[in-house]
Protein backbone atom coordinates (compact mmCIF):
# COMPACT_ATOMS: atom_id res chain seq x y z
CA UNK A 1 0.00 0.00 0.00
CA UNK A 2 1.20 3.81 -0.71
CA UNK A 3 1.90 6.36 2.08
CA UNK A 4 -0.52 8.55 0.04
CA UNK A 5 -3.28 5.54 0.33
CA UNK A 6 -2.15 4.76 4.12
CA UNK A 7 -2.72 8.06 5.15
CA UNK A 8 -6.66 8.65 3.10
CA UNK A 9 -6.83 5.26 4.93
CA UNK A 10 -6.67 7.03 8.32
CA UNK A 11 -8.00 9.99 7.56
CA UNK A 12 -11.19 8.80 6.10
CA UNK A 13 -11.18 6.30 9.33
CA UNK A 14 -10.31 9.19 12.00
CA UNK A 15 -13.61 11.52 10.10
CA UNK A 16 -15.92 8.75 10.42
CA UNK A 17 -14.46 7.78 14.51
CA UNK A 18 -15.48 12.00 14.70
CA UNK A 19 -18.84 12.16 13.20
CA UNK A 20 -20.04 8.85 14.86
CA UNK A 21 -18.33 10.18 18.77
CA UNK A 22 -19.77 13.61 17.59
CA UNK A 23 -23.54 11.85 17.38
CA UNK A 24 -23.14 9.97 20.63
CA UNK A 25 -22.03 13.19 22.76
CA UNK A 26 -24.69 14.95 21.20
CA UNK A 27 -27.46 11.93 22.35
CA UNK A 28 -25.68 11.25 25.45
CA UNK A 29 -25.18 14.95 26.48
CA UNK A 30 -27.42 16.65 24.75
CA UNK A 31 -30.38 14.90 25.00
CA UNK A 32 -29.50 13.31 28.56
CA UNK A 33 -28.46 16.79 30.35
CA UNK A 34 -28.75 19.93 28.11
CA UNK A 35 -32.45 19.67 26.43
CA UNK A 36 -33.59 17.45 29.43
CA UNK A 37 -36.05 19.38 30.69
CA UNK A 38 -37.58 19.75 27.04
CA UNK A 39 -37.70 15.37 26.21
CA UNK A 40 -38.83 15.30 30.02
CA UNK A 41 -42.26 16.02 28.63
CA UNK A 42 -42.52 12.76 27.21
CA UNK A 43 -41.85 9.57 28.40
CA UNK A 44 -40.30 6.42 27.35
CA UNK A 45 -42.63 3.30 29.85
CA UNK A 46 -42.99 5.68 32.52
CA UNK A 47 -39.75 7.02 33.09
CA UNK A 48 -39.10 10.15 31.86
CA UNK A 49 -37.82 10.77 27.79
CA UNK A 50 -34.65 13.08 29.33
CA UNK A 51 -34.03 10.43 32.30
CA UNK A 52 -34.24 7.63 29.67
CA UNK A 53 -31.53 8.99 27.58
CA UNK A 54 -29.00 9.91 30.65
CA UNK A 55 -29.57 6.17 31.85
CA UNK A 56 -30.24 3.80 28.68
CA UNK A 57 -30.92 5.78 25.54
CA UNK A 58 -27.51 6.82 25.02
CA UNK A 59 -26.20 3.35 25.86
CA UNK A 60 -28.63 2.15 22.88
CA UNK A 61 -27.10 4.62 20.48
CA UNK A 62 -23.64 3.97 21.21
CA UNK A 63 -24.30 0.19 20.71
CA UNK A 64 -26.22 1.08 17.32
CA UNK A 65 -22.85 3.38 16.43
CA UNK A 66 -20.41 0.46 17.00
CA UNK A 67 -22.37 -1.63 14.24
CA UNK A 68 -22.43 1.48 11.94
CA UNK A 69 -18.76 1.82 12.18
CA UNK A 70 -18.40 -1.73 11.47
CA UNK A 71 -20.57 -1.25 8.22
CA UNK A 72 -18.97 1.96 6.79
CA UNK A 73 -15.26 0.28 7.70
CA UNK A 74 -16.28 -2.65 6.26
CA UNK A 75 -17.48 -0.95 3.27
CA UNK A 76 -14.45 1.24 3.20
CA UNK A 77 -11.74 -1.36 3.18
CA UNK A 78 -13.53 -3.20 0.34
CA UNK A 79 -13.62 0.08 -1.93
CA UNK A 80 -9.87 0.04 -0.74
CA UNK A 81 -9.11 -2.88 -1.85
CA UNK A 82 -10.75 -2.51 -5.07
CA UNK A 83 -8.29 0.58 -5.80
CA UNK A 84 -5.52 -1.13 -4.68
CA UNK A 85 -5.99 -4.43 -7.33
CA UNK A 86 -6.95 -2.06 -10.03
CA UNK A 87 -3.39 0.39 -9.36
Amino acid sequence: MSVERGKRYWRENLTLMAILLAIWFAVSFGAGILFRDVLDQFSIGGAPLGFWFAQQGSIYVFVVLIFVYSALMHRMEQRMAKELDQG
